[in-house]
C-alpha cells in the first residue's frame, strides 16, 4: 500500500505540474513563473491533505522527489511546449489526469490514517482539486472547480470507488485503477460534451 500511494502521488504530481506549467506558458510567464505554477499546481493538494490528517512535515516538502518531479515537468513544458500542446486542450487533459490520480491517492492515504470512509472521500475530493485551485488563483482566474464541467463531482466519484473498495476489502491496486479511470473518464467526457451542474442565473431587476 505504501508503495502504491507513493507511485500514485508522484504520477499525480507530475501531471498536475504539467497542467500548471502549461497554464504558465499560455500566460507567457518567465521560467521562474512557470516553475512556481508547476510546483503550486502539483503540490498544494498534497500539502493540504497531509496537514489535515497530521502527516507532518508534508511529503511535498520533506521528500525531494516531489520537488524534482514538479521542476522536471515545468522545465520540459517551458522548453518544449509544442510537444505538450500536441494534445487537444492539454491543460484540461493533464488537469483531469492529475485530479483523478490525486483523488485516489488522497482518499487511500486518508483511510490509512484512520479517517472514516465519508470523510476520507470528502478529503480526497478536496485535496484532489487543491492544485487546480492554487494554479487558477495565482493566475487571477476564477478557479475551475467553481464553474467547470463536473470537476468536483468527478473527484468525488473516484473517491467513492476507493472507499467502497476498501469497505469490501477489494484489492487496493484494482480499486485505485478503477477509481482513477472513473474520475478521469467522467471529467474528460464532461469536457468534451460540455456536461455541467446547473448554473446560477443572475437575478432580474424588478
Amino acid at each position: 500500500m505504501e508503495t502504491l500511494l507513493l507511485v500514485l502521488d508522484l504520477v499525480g504530481t507530475f501531471v498536475f505540474a504539467l497542467s500548471g506549467a502549461m497554464a504558465g506558458v499560455r500566460h507567457r510567464l518567465d521560467l521562474f513563473g512557470v516553475l512556481v505554477l508547476s510546483f503550486a499546481a502539483a503540490n498544494t493538494g498534497g500539502i493540504t491533505r497531509d496537514l489535515l490528517i497530521g502527516a507532518v512535515p508534508p511529503a511535498a516538502i520533506s521528500d525531494w522527489r516531489y520537488l524534482a518531479v514538479s521542476l522536471l515537468a515545468g522545465i520540459v513544458t517551458f522548453w518544449r511546449p509544442s510537444a505538450i500542446a500536441q494534445l487537444r486542450s492539454p491543460v484540461l487533459i493533464f488537469d483531469a489526469a492529475g485530479l483523478a490520480l490525486f483523488t485516489v491517492a488522497d482518499t487511500q492515504k486518508a483511510l490509512v490514517f484512520g479517517l472514516n470512509p465519508i470523510m476520507a472521500a470528502l478529503l480526497g475530493m478536496l485535496t484532489g482539486i487543491g492544485g487546480g485551485m492554487a494554479r487558477d488563483l495565482l493566475l487571477a482566474e476564477i478557479p475551475t472547480v467553481l464553474g467547470a464541467d463536473l470537476y468536483a463531482l468527478a473527484a468525488l466519484a473516484g473517491a467513492a470507488v476507493v472507499v467502497i473498495g476498501a469497505t469490501f476489502q477489494l484489492p487496493s491496486t484494482a480499486v485505485a485503477i478503477a477509481g482513477a479511470a472513473l474520475g478521469f473518464g467522467l471529467r474528460f467526457i464532461a469536457i468534451r460534451r460540455g456536461w455541467h451542474l446547473p448554473v446560477a442565473e443572475a437575478p432580474t431587476n424588478s
